[in-house]
């Protein structure tokens, strides 16, 4: 066994210094700089993501909202056409009771706070429906449309042309721009 001379170890480390030399190697403190490099870069993709998610869920959330407001909105609207479709019959019991008043209980003094109250009574409701975007459909004298009108007869009526309204028998109503009941109507031929 023979033994290697001690100085044979410093030139191998001396040869690998110089080897070494021509070569960019980073010296221990930019190592941890290369490092730190990417794991920024990562953590930037990592934001990035995240960014993207936190704008994409906001959409989602935004749209829901809309969903839910026009949902209420249409919800609102049908009970609001529900319940005029309820009362309308009240308003068609009013109108015939003063339109039936008898003369003569019109001529008496006594029944005019009567006439008056109901007539109020009557202003007043269709004031409310008014504030509620309720409109009477014009139907007397009218040509007929199935849009508005529902014919329920036809007559002979000298002074009136063909499918024309002569008599409304009972009166229809818009909420807005939809048709919450067709006027019921009697038409020339």
């Amino acid at each position: 066994m023979s033994r290697k001379p001690a100085h044979h170890e410093e030139e191998v480390h001396e040869t690998k210094a110089e080897a070494t030399r021509g070569q960019e190697v980073p010296s221990p403190a930019e190592a941890p700089a290369v490092g730190i490099e990417a794991d920024l870069e990562a953590q930037k993709q990592q934001v990035e993501k995240l960014r993207e998610e936190v704008v994409r869920r906001a959409a989602e959330f935004e749209n829901f909202r809309k969903q839910k407001e026009r949902e209420a909105a249409m919800a609102a609207s049908r009970s609001l056409e529900n319940t005029v479709r309820e009362l309308l019959p009240l308003l068609d019991d009013l109108k015939r009771l003063m339109h039936h008043i008898p003369a003569e209980l019109q001529a008496m003094p006594e029944a005019k706070p009567f006439i008056d109250g109901v007539e109020l009574i009557r202003k007043n409701f269709n004031g409310w429906l008014e504030g509620k975007g309720v409109k009477e459909i014009e139907a007397k004298g009218q040509k007929l449309d199935v849009n508005f009108h529902e014919a329920i007869t036809q007559i002979d009526h000298p002074d009136a042309e063909s499918d024309t309204v002569v008599e409304e028998y009972q009166s229809g109503y818009t909420l807005g721009e939809r048709v919450i009941r067709h006027a019921k109507v009697i038409v020339a031929r």
